[in-house]
């Protein structure tokens, strides 16, 4: 089951715990569970991240989704995206390991490794992961990633 329509009556406060489980379990519910890549990489090179997700719904997600991995600093800010495609991660397992690259323009420094699932047409995160840690703006720190100058 991915929607159910029950807009026509109230539910019963009594059914309010039960209901709000049935909604988890519809649709799709991205579960991160592990994320592995090398504490330091140079500007221009792959992070060899590695990502174990499990969509604990009942469904796959139906519009083209974009995974994406962030970058962040005080100062600076880079946004990379995958071409994963999110409408094949089915009930079960999914492994992402294809290589993200670190900007070669991006400044040296200390960085925030940040992921979300952006809107397919405002780039934006649209998808709430079933994890903890959910930013403000929407995007779920992973842990810190150092960024030394490209060759």
């Amino acid at each position: 089951m991915s929607t159910v329509n029950v807009k026509s009556t109230a539910l019963p406060k009594a059914w309010k715990t039960e209901f709000e489980d049935f909604e988890r379990k519809m649709g799709y519910r991205f579960v991160l569970r592990r994320g592995e890549w090398q504490s330091q990489v140079r500007a221009g090179e792959a992070i060899h991240l590695q990502t174990w997700w499990v969509n604990e719904g009942v469904a796959p997600i139906y519009r083209p989704f974009v995974l994406a991995f962030r970058f962040s600093s005080p100062e600076h800010s880079a946004v990379i995206r995958t071409d994963a495609d999110l409408r094949k991660w089915l009930p079960g397992d999914a492994v992402f390991e294809d290589p993200v690259f670190v900007p070669e323009d991006l400044p040296a420094g200390d960085y925030q490794l940040s992921v979300a699932i952006l809107d397919p047409i405002t780039l934006q995160p649209g998808v709430k992961l079933a994890i903890e840690g959910r930013g403000e703006d929407g995007w779920y720190p992973l842990g810190k990633i150092s960024v030394s100058p490209g060759l």
